[in-house]
Formats: structure tokens, C-alpha cells, sequence
């Protein structure tokens, strides 16, 4: 026991060191978990130590991430992914799928099978670190990282039915069983789970919900529970462990659960990655870098532009396309769970687990990067990516009309700005580049122009020179700093409202001209803070306010203006 815990000391200490590491570099910290496995590998083997528990912590950390991943998959999400995700996020699916097989079976010659799992891996993209990042830089609203999570729910769709399908088959096994097994009596079990998810479940979690402690203890007896019952009838405990998460999706305290379970994945997903870098040979690595460059090619750049050629389809511009593209050009932890149930069922080499690995992290650090600096990126390629728009999308945007007010941007604020203006009755003029939000608004017959603000030669054919007011909505301060540049260069007199979600950012707009700078973060408080101090405990007042409030939700509702249900890991 004592040796046990000293091989957990030097492993998550070695963790945490190449974590914070990574984290300096702009990183994400699964990098420094398995730059830490691969490093301290021939140390652990060369002591003799055992890894035993280790790859036990490990099952229970993939048993938890697709746990909490099933949490997130609630059913009725399906209704809510728009038609250009679910056809963009499919279609890609399926050509990369096939794009990894040919090129593995036919360039690097991995035999038909392992291409097959190859091709799987290659398809998805890392919801983790898309999350993360999307989260980070103030993207979840955006209307890129509304596509890209809705193609990211698709991928976990997808995936899902994918390790269904992995978890009952093994190396001999026939049709004729696997039929019987994984489509009959999977499909049986899993209708039955989903009847007591929606007859059983909620009493259950509303009974048990009345103590944290006890709805913790019930969340993992029914991870447990569930995955053992997978396990027990064939199927692997993995598929089990995410089957459970879906079906406590039904209830209404699932992100209360989910809250209380992700403490627990992580530690044990800490030790997952650092197995995954126990299996990559430092000495090996030269033997298989060549193909790991060519699968890396695949998702970095073949990927994004399948998924930028779909979105050309639906009529984005081809800024959004590429913003979607390099968001989600990596290889998913999804792939790696899939290559390692490959690898247990004898279906795919420990080589190419290798070279899968080595992929990942290839192609996380080169898509981190790529989406940090994406906006950079943009524009020093933008003149090049007109072959991922609609030709017709310029000739739409004739303008015919001087307007006393622009807005930039139909949202949830957009949604308010907009009704003021139709309340002072000043001519104006809603632009947006989502081709949808456009379609609707010419049907309420509201005067609005597709068209992205990010790009100059588009602002140049506004008549921003005559713009009384303009305002901004759009959260990324790149492109609102661009629009306060090209409007000021032309028009000193206009009044400019920009958006922006920090202080520094505040301060650096309105040094660029603003001449009022939106911070919803802190306008919310300030308004509360204000309806204190006039109204103080008159609750009439705040029966008026709560009528009001209400009133405008229910407006924004018919709307769609929404917030997405989306984990912010």
C-alpha cells in the first residue's frame, strides 16, 4: 500500500508540474497529463512498479467523463439543434470518416479493420477543449460557437451509438449473435432504461434531491449500478456508464448532478491521460511520427474544409466558416476511448494506438492555437476564402437607403435595442450574418442586410458616413474594434455603442472612439443595485418590475432568444 502511494505522489506530481507547463503556454491541461505519462513512464516500468490500479483509476475515469457526457445529452436537445448542424455536423462525420479510411488503408496499409477504427477517431472533434475554450474567450453565445456546439452534440450522438455498437462485439463473434445481442437486446435494455428514466427517475431524484450528500450517493450507485448491469450482459462498462448519464439527463437536477460528479472525473480523467502517455514509447515515437503527420493533416486541414464546404451550403459567410472549421480541427478524447476499446478487443495495434495518441496532441496544441488566434488568422487568409462563400451573398446586399441608426448584431440584447428604436421611430437598419435571423426579420418585414462585420470591404458599403447612431452587439472585441475604426474614419459625429466582457477591454474601445461601451456583466448588478435603492421593500414595486420581466422574457421566447444549455467546463 505504502508503494502505491508513492507511485500516486511521483505521478500526479509529475502531473501537475507538466500541467502548469502547458497551462503557461496557452495550452490545455490534458496536454501536461500525458506529456507528464509519457515522461514518467520508463521510470514507473524500470522500477517495476505495477500499474494495475493505475488502469483501474483510468477505467473509472473514462466510466465518468462519459457519465457526465450522457448527462448532457438529454433527448430533447435533438429539437433544438438547428438543420445546418445536424447536416453539417453528419456530413462531416461521414466524409471524414471516409477521407481516414482510404488514407489509412490504402497510404499507410493498416488493414481493413484498424483504418475503420482510424477513420471513427478521425471523425470527432474534442468537446472538452471546444468547451473550454469557447468558454474562455467569451464565444458560447457567438454565432460560430452556437454552430459548433450543436455539431459537437451531433459527434456525441454519433459516438454514442458507435461504442454501443463497439461494446457488443468481440474478436469472434458472429452476426448472427452480435445481431441478436447488440441490436435486439441492446435495443430492449435500453428502451426499458429510458421507461423507468421517465416513469421513475424524477420521484426518485425529487425525493433524494432534498440532501446534496444523498443525491451525490444515488448519482454514483446509478453510474455503478447501471454500468455493472452493461457489463454483466456483455457489453462494456463504458457504454453502460454513458447510457446512465442519458437517462438521468430525463431528470430536472441533472446539472446539479453533473456539478457534483465533476470533481471526482477529473481526478480519475487525470489519470486516464497519464496512462494514455504510459503507452507512448519516447524511443518508438520516430516509427510512427510520419503517419501521426498524416492523420494530423486530416483533421487540421482536411476536416475544417469539409465542414467550411457544408457551411457554404447554408449561405454563412466565409468568415463563420472559418471560425467553425478551426474550431473543431482536433481529434476527440472520444477517439482515444474508441482506439483503446479497439485495442482490448484485438481489432487495432498498440502502434497505431501510439500514432492516435501522438495525433491528439498534435493536433490539440496546433488547433488551440488555431482557435486563440483565429481572428488573426482570418484576416491574413480572408482574401483566399472566398471559395467557401456563396457568390450571390454580395450581390444581396444592395443598399438603397441612408439610415439614422445600424444595428450590428440581432440577439438577446440586439432583440431591446431594436424595439427602442422602433419606439423613437428612427429609420434604422439591422445587419446580422446569420442567414437564418435574416430570413426571419425580412418576413416581420424589419429592414435588415446579411452581411459580416468583420469584414472591411462589407463596412465599406454602408453608409456609415451619415450614421447618426450605431450599435454593436457582437461580443468579440476584435471586430468591434474594427467597426469603431472604419465608422470614425468616415463619420467623427456618430454616436458608437460597442459591447465588451471586460474592464480592459471597456477601457481599450473607448479609447479606440466609443462613445459608450455595453459591459452586461455588469449592467445586470448596476440595475438591481438601482432598483434597491428606489424601490427598498415596496413589494408592489418589484410585483411591477417581476410583471414587467416577465412580459419581455416571454417576448424573447417567441423569439428564441434563448441561453444555450451548455456545459462550461
Amino acid at each position: 500500500m505504502d508503494e502505491i502511494f508513492v507511485q500516486l505522489a511521483v505521478i500526479l506530481l509529475t502531473a501537475f508540474i507538466f500541467s502548469y507547463i502547458a497551462k503557461s503556454l496557452k495550452q490545455p491541461i490534458i496536454i501536461g497529463y500525458i506529456v507528464a505519462g509519457i515522461i514518467i513512464s520508463p521510470f514507473i516500468i524500470s522500477s517495476g512498479a505495477s500499474t494495475e490500479l493505475v488502469e483501474t483509476f483510468s477505467k473509472l475515469g473514462i466510466a465518468f467523463l462519459l457519465f457526465i457526457v450522457g448527462l448532457h445529452l438529454n433527448p430533447k436537445v435533438i429539437k433544438e439543434i438547428g438543420t445546418a448542424s445536424l447536416i453539417v455536423g453528419l456530413g462531416q462525420i461521414i466524409l471524414t470518416f471516409g477521407i481516414g479510411f482510404a488514407v489509412s488503408f490504402k497510404l499507410l496499409g493498416y488493414g481493413l479493420m484498424p483504418s475503420v477504427y482510424v477513420g471513427i477517431a478521425l471523425a470527432f472533434s474534442s468537446t472538452i477543449i471546444i468547451m473550454k475554450l469557447l468558454s474562455d474567450r467569451q464565444q458560447l453565445d457567438s454565432l460560430y460557437g452556437k454552430i459548433s456546439i450543436g455539431v459537437l452534440i451531433i459527434q456525441d450522438l454519433v459516438a454514442m451509438g458507435v461504442l454501443m455498437f463497439m461494446s457488443g462485439i468481440s474478436g469472434d463473434v458472429s452476426f448472427a449473435d452480435f445481431a441478436l445481442k447488440s441490436l435486439l437486446g441492446g435495443t430492449i435494455l435500453v428502451v426499458f432504461l429510458f421507461l423507468i428514466g421517465i416513469f421513475a427517475l424524477p420521484k426518485i431524484t425529487k425525493s433524494v434531491a432534498k440532501s446534496q450528500e444523498l443525491l451525490f450517493l444515488f448519482s454514483i450507485c446509478w453510474c455503478f449500478l447501471i454500468a455493472s448491469l452493461f457489463s454483466f450482459l456483455g457489453f462494456s462498462i463504458e457504454i453502460g456508464a454513458l447510457i446512465a448519464g442519458v437517462i438521468l439527463s430525463l431528470s430536472p437536477y441533472s446539472t446539479e448532478i453533473s456539478a457534483k460528479i465533476r470533481p471526482l472525473r477529473d481526478f480519475f480523467l487525470i489519470i486516464f491521460f497519464i496512462i494514455l502517455g504510459f503507452n507512448v514509447d519516447i524511443a518508438g515515437i520516430g516509427g510512427v511520427i510520419i503517419d501521426a503527420l498524416i492523420l494530423s493533416a486530416i483533421a487540421l486541414i482536411l476536416k475544417p474544409i469539409i465542414l467550411m464546404l457544408f457551411m457554404k451550403y447554408f449561405g454563412y459567410t466565409k468568415r463563420t466558416n472559418f471560425l467553425v472549421g478551426t474550431t473543431l480541427g482536433q481529434i476527440s478524447e472520444f477517439s482515444l476511448i474508441v482506439l483503446v476499446m479497439g485495442v482490448s478487443i484485438g481489432a487495432v495495434s498498440t502502434d497505431i494506438l501510439h500514432t492516435l495518441i501522438l495525433t491528439m496532441i498534435i493536433t490539440i496544441i496546433l488547433s488551440t492555437y488555431g482557435i486563440i488566434y483565429s481572428q488573426k488568422f482570418y484576416q491574413a487568409t480572408s482574401r483566399f476564402l472566398s471559395v467557401f462563400e456563396k457568390k450571390n451573398i454580395r450581390k444581396k446586399r444592395e443598399i438603397k437607403h441612408t439610415y439614422d441608426a445600424i444595428l450590428f448584431g440581432y440577439n438577446r440584447i440586439g432583440f431591446n435595442i431594436l424595439n427602442s428604436l422602433k419606439k423613437v421611430k428612427q429609420k434604422y437598419l439591422v445587419v446580422d450574418f446569420n442567414p437564418d435571423t435574416i430570413y426571419d426579420l425580412q418576413k416581420l418585414q424589419v429592414p435588415s442586410l446579411y452581411g459580416d462585420v468583420d469584414d472591411p470591404e462589407f463596412l465599406g458599403e454602408l453608409p456609415l458616413n451619415k450614421m447618426k447612431l450605431g450599435v454593436s452587439t457582437v461580443p468579440d472585441f476584435e471586430t468591434n474594434s474594427l467597426l469603431i475604426k472604419e465608422i470614425r474614419a468616415v463619420n467623427s459625429k456618430a454616436i458608437i455603442i460597442v459591447r465588451a466582457h471586460t474592464i480592459k477591454e471597456a477601457f481599450d474601445l473607448y479609447a479606440l472612439g466609443a462613445s459608450y461601451v455595453l459591459t452586461p456583466h455588469f449592467l445586470g448588478g448596476e440595475y438591481v443595485s438601482k432598483m434597491i435603492r428606489d424601490l427598498k421593500v415596496n413589494s408592489k414595486g418589484y410585483k411591477e418590475e417581476k410583471n414587467k420581466h416577465i412580459k419581455m422574457l416571454e417576448k424573447m421566447s417567441e423569439k428564441g432568444h434563448d441561453h444555450p444549455k451548455v456545459e462550461k467546463d
